[in-house]
């Protein structure tokens, strides 16, 4: 059956209804997190728990409680509603790939959402703790913390989704590779500009551009970038051979 072609309008008119389907996602995913936010707030205070470090977070202003909910909200939401995001913005460009790129685009979107919850969970459990006991650490007993809820709770969940992301490095990589926009090879030559994406991206991600948490974004990133190209190096290779054993097979 011939695929029928969208005008310009129709694909305004689909993109406006799946940027819909997204912002209801995201409004019902927002007040369920609003509705547990103490409650996540709680699970954010742990890896400072497990390092040892006594927490006790404050607020200035009247508003700021509201704001401190809203924002746990806003990072949940984007949880949530991570599998209707996905969904919703491979549909839309769906039409514009080949049978083989649907197929693989669609059979990866459980292995972004499970990569996506490894990163945030590795950052929970090991970078979180070191990270919060180095940084509080300094002060050395010299200087006590007054630590405002907003900002805690903005460096706890932006390096959560900003590892959960990284964490998607390898089926990126896996990705281009098998859709064959670039060999691993290429993407190897290419590792000078690879450091300065990432770093641009871990600058970018940060709230206040510290080094500190700069580099537990962009160490793990690098290692992933590096350990997919090699990873689908050797995928490539095993392809390759069983390519030729088939083709010598057919041959005789």
């Amino acid at each position: 059956m011939p695929e029928v072609r969208m005008t310009f309008i129709e694909h305004l008119e689909e993109l406006r209804r799946r940027i819909i389907v997204i912002f209801l996602a995201l409004l019902v995913a927002v007040c369920v997190g609003y509705i547990f936010s103490w409650e996540i707030l709680d699970f954010l205070k742990r890896p400072a728990t497990k390092a040892d470090i006594p927490l006790n977070l404050y607020y200035q202003t009247v508003l700021e409680p509201f704001m401190v909910r809203f924002k746990i909200a806003m990072y949940a939401a984007v949880v949530i509603a991570l599998p209707v995001i996905l969904y919703e913005v491979l549909a839309y460009v769906a039409p514009a790939l080949r049978k083989r790129e649907k197929r693989l685009m669609y059979g990866s979107l459980f292995f972004i959402i499970l990569f996506f919850l490894a990163g945030a969970a590795f950052c929970y459990l090991y970078i979180l703790p070191v990270g919060l006991n180095w940084l509080v650490g300094q002060a050395q007993g010299r200087i006590s913390p007054v630590l405002m809820a907003g900002d805690y709770v903005g460096l706890v969940a932006l390096l959560m989704l900003a590892l959960g992301l990284t964490f998607e490095t390898p089926l990126l990589v896996w990705l281009v590779v098998r859709l064959g926009i670039v060999t691993p090879q290429r993407l190897h030559r290419g590792w000078r500009y690879a450091v300065i994406a990432i770093l641009a991206f871990a600058a970018l991600i940060t709230p206040d551009w510290n080094p500190i948490t700069m580099m537990l974004v962009a160490a793990p990133m690098f290692l992933l970038y590096e350990g997919s190209i090699l990873f689908a190096m050797l995928g490539k290779r095993s392809a390759e051979r069983r390519r030729r054993a088939l083709e010598a097979e057919l041959g005789k």
